[in-house]
């Protein structure tokens, strides 16, 4: 989609990236994208994109740095993305990945991580597109309750 235009994570986002999720959730709000929004966007290290078309924000991913943990260097984990459901299957993803890619290698980041649902087919067909592969990570869980 020529006419997307990628753009820096800003404050004013949230809504929009609050909208976004609930259409592709299907499920009320139940994330503070505000406080999530202000803390990323205070994060340098953090990459962290939108992309709009047709004046509104219709896709988001957000990214930070660790300084490594669990024998890994410094690396970046993707922790969260969504594309308005209406504007899916159109490259606009891709796109965002190919910003988030390009800031890291710039600035040394060797390795970018995600999590994905074992279930979510059609999220782990998209990282399977954008190069991702198993990693030597194995994703545990403790439930509290």
């Amino acid at each position: 989609m020529d006419c997307v235009l990628v753009r820096k994570l800003q404050k004013r986002d949230a809504p929009q990236i609050s909208r976004i999720d609930a259409a592709i959730t299907k499920a009320p709000q139940r994330t503070d994208f505000k406080r999530l929004v202000q803390e990323v966007v205070a994060n340098e290290s953090a990459a962290s994109f939108v992309a709009e078309a047709e004046g509104k924000v219709v896709a988001y991913m957000i990214s930070n740095v660790t300084l490594g943990s669990f024998g890994t260097d410094r690396c970046a984990w993707i922790a969260m993305f969504g594309v308005d459901p209406k504007y899916m299957d159109q490259g606009i993803g891709k796109k965002l990945a190919e910003e988030i890619f390009a800031f890291h290698k710039a600035r040394g980041i060797k390795d970018i991580y995600t999590s994905v649902r074992w279930d979510s087919t059609d999220i782990l067909s998209f990282c399977k597109t954008l190069g991702f592969e198993r990693s030597e990570f194995l994703h545990l869980r403790k439930n509290l309750y």
